[in-house]
């Protein structure tokens, strides 16, 4: 798979996201929303930063088992049910992604919800990859 991220200098320069990624390859991985759930169906974590690492792990878990890795992820969609708390973990959840993900950013979006499937639940991650 080849991916090239394009971030054009006529838009704001991106933080943590990129504004276009162009993926050639040969089969595309569509994710399903995972939010922090343990293997026993329980939402851990009591805040926006846990859940967002178990959240992404449980995605990037995902991704793995179909055979691909961060660096082939194209689209990510975040859903957190209270946008001012996303806004001000920021620095925090970037790390955790870099952790998590690297430093190949998908083209993203956050989107805030009024909730999620399991009430507990504070932010939810979807996406697909393109792999080779």
């Amino acid at each position: 798979m080849t991916t090239e991220r394009v971030n054009p200098p006529a838009l704001s320069p991106p933080t943590g996201f990129s504004h276009a990624v162009v993926a050639t390859g040969t089969r595309v991985v569509f994710l399903a929303g995972q939010t922090a759930l343990d293997t026993g169906g329980e939402i851990t974590g009591d805040t926006l930063p846990e859940q967002f690492g178990r959240a992404l792990g449980n995605l990037l878990g995902a991704l793995r088992a179909a055979g691909g890795t961060p660096a082939d992820l194209a689209r990510v969609t975040v859903y957190a049910t209270d946008l001012a708390a996303y806004r001000a973990h920021a620095a925090e959840l970037g790390r955790i992604w870099r952790r998590s993900a690297g430093r190949d950013y998908p083209a993203m979006a956050v989107v805030q919800v009024v909730r999620l499937w399991d009430e507990r639940a504070l932010v939810e991650l979807d996406g697909f990859a393109v792999l080779p």
